[in-house]
């Protein structure tokens, strides 16, 4: 896993930008060299402003939507179409209105699905063994980028302090039950399959976030702070505005925007 890095930008609006533009770069980066990339989504209110940007982005174009896998860091256990999953934000954020390959969407289930939250927790483990290619080593794809938000609480995906989730070691996708911020069942990546992805992108906007990136930054422990756990294998970025990082140690984020 490597270090994080930190950048600030002047505030939320500048933030999304900034995120939809890098975004952009690095697609096109990874689908020069291998021909597709596999982009992990985020929820939450910054999560979803950084996809309305890409809508609106023309250098939206440059990435090859037909040879991009989308999947999902967790997800809310509620019914297709509910205005709280994460899936039907990114839809209405991007997903509609780009040329993507519908079978390269790859939302986890719903709870009106007939299963039960363990199966629909392994079907999409299942889905993502199918996706892996050898030079991959792993039960889940290499993401390219993977974007988690992060909880006052330093929660990211659905992997609350304290949960059994995070003693996770082997299974890539758990079920969550008793969630302190409803929906109570979730279904989340754990945080060795967070760990494949090439890189991770911690996304934080707002004051009521300074405290759990200053946490997420130390060297606390991932059961007490997930988001000290959240490290990418090539690249691990804390990307943040003003507010976020007002509890950082002077000189530690690098200032992006005037």
């Amino acid at each position: 896993m490597t270090a994080p890095s930190v950048l600030v930008h002047h505030d939320q609006s500048l933030l999304a930008k900034a995120v939809a533009a890098r975004l952009v770069t690095r697609l096109v980066d990874a689908q020069a060299a291998t021909g597709g990339a596999h982009l992990v989504l985020t929820g939450g209110g910054v999560g979803t402003a950084v996809l309305e940007e890409l809508a609106a982005a023309p250098a939206r174009d440059a990435i090859d939507w037909g040879h991009l896998d989308v999947w999902w860091g967790d997800e809310r256990y509620l019914p297709t179409g509910h205005e709280e999953r994460n899936e039907t934000g990114a839809r209405k954020a991007l997903l509609d209105h780009v040329d993507i390959d519908p079978k390269r969407i790859h939302p986890m289930p719903s709870s009106d699905s007939g299963l039960s939250p363990e199966d629909a927790a392994e079907q999409y483990a299942a889905e993502l063994r199918a996706a892996t290619r050898p030079e991959d080593h792993g039960v889940v794809p290499s993401f390219d980028v993977l974007m988690l938000g992060l909880g006052p609480d330093s929660h990211v995906a659905s992997l609350f302090p304290g949960m059994p989730a995070l003693y996770e070691e082997e299974r890539p996708v758990v079920a969550v039950h008793g969630a302190p911020k409803p929906p109570p069942t979730r279904i989340s990546l754990t945080l060795p399959a967070i760990h494949t992805a090439r890189e991770v992108w911690v996304i934080a906007a707002g004051e009521s976030k300074a405290g759990a990136v200053h946490l997420a930054l130390s060297d606390a422990g991932p059961v007490q702070v997930p988001g000290a756990g959240a490290r990418g294998r090539q690249r691990t970025l804390f990307l943040l505005d003003r507010t976020a990082a007002g509890k950082l140690p002077p000189g530690l984020g690098r200032i992006a925007s005037p």
